[in-house]
């Protein structure tokens, strides 16, 4: 960050075990100003999601940050879901969670959005953690939200290999035309993909540690970590846990653990078994389809391609557990 002022961010998310660790931390930390948040299906139905993102930021004690129910289903695809991940609540069936105390603003995502951002005094950071959905309605609708939007972080998308698919990671692939909106967006983009997310996990005796803290969020950090499919064993010899979403929160705050490479991206829409690839050319020249059929318009993207994982480590649990780093 270049001065002491916290980061204006929006997170767009699916709530969602990794997602709940991302509010943790959006919360927790002092550099970022968490304006809102607003909610789509994906890891769960967006009822699902609405209700444990209300519970999160409670127990995050985020005070009155709005939030806005969005998109149920994709633009085009039926929602699918990935409760074999997320449990059956999306939160990894935590037991004793609370019901939330209060209820969603009583806007739409897509309004929220445009009102939060246009109103910041400073340009936004949107860190969208989930399908697009969301988003792309935004770019659609208002596309003058993009003069206040300083970048987009998002989680989605691979370079080599994807989860939903061989190819394709699951945000992208839950709907693919809503991300490929996304990278017409006009800002700047990062885009914190599977080639990162999977390798940014907590050692085991830290995840024991914040689960036995008499501190609600640094406890359900703790439980949501052990949840984390790098944690199959969770009272096992090393639960380690995956951070998956945070990840991309930790890349706001502190964008020098992150290596980037300004890429050509786009997402492939057709059907069969590629659509939902972000394809992303790493060829030093052009090939024999662009010498023989032209150059198409592509959008240069930041694509994470490597990542310090004892960095963000560090930084995700000195925040939630309100330590210095």
């Amino acid at each position: 960050m270049s001065d002491d002022r916290p980061v204006p961010v929006i997170i767009d998310c699916d709530t969602g075990v990794d997602d709940a660790l991302a509010l943790l931390f959006a919360v927790r930390h002092p550099g970022l100003d968490l304006r809102a948040v607003t909610c789509v299906a994906g890891n769960t139905d967006v009822a699902g999601v609405v209700r444990n993102t209300l519970t999160v930021l409670e127990i995050a004690g985020a005070g009155d940050v709005p939030v806005a129910r969005g998109a149920e289903r994709p633009l085009i695809e039926p929602a699918r879901s990935a409760r074999h991940v997320h449990g059956e609540d999306g939160m990894g069936d935590i037991p004793g969670l609370p019901a939330p105390a209060r209820a969603a603003a009583d806007v739409d995502a897509v309004t929220l959005l445009r009102r939060e951002i246009l109103a910041s005094p400073h340009p936004v950071t949107l860190i969208p953690t989930a399908p697009l959905t969301n988003v792309a309605l935004l770019l659609r609708t208002h596309p003058e939200v993009t003069r206040n939007i300083e970048r987009i972080v998002f989680m989605g998308g691979a370079v080599a290999t994807g989860n939903a698919t061989p190819v394709a990671e699951f945000n992208v692939w839950h709907d693919p035309e809503a991300a490929a909106i996304l990278l017409t967006a006009g800002v700047p983009i990062t885009m914190y993909g599977l080639d990162v997310f999977q390798r940014v996990t907590v050692p085991g005796a830290d995840v024991r540690r914040l689960r036995a803290s008499a501190e609600p969020g640094a406890r359900l950090a703790g439980d949501l970590l052990a949840h984390r499919p790098s944690a199959p064993e969770p009272d096992g010899d090393d639960p380690r846990g995956g951070l998956g979403d945070a990840g991309a929160v930790c890349a706001v705050v502190d964008p020098a653990g992150l290596t980037t490479a300004a890429l050509p991206v786009e997402v492939s829409l057709a059907p069969g078994p590629a659509r939902g690839q972000t394809v992303v050319d790493r060829r030093p020249r052009p090939g024999e389809d662009e010498l023989h059929h032209g150059t198409r318009d592509r959008h240069l993207v930041d694509v994470a391609l490597d990542v310090d994982v004892e960095r963000y480590v560090k930084l995700y649990l000195a925040a939630v557990e309100g330590r210095r780093p």
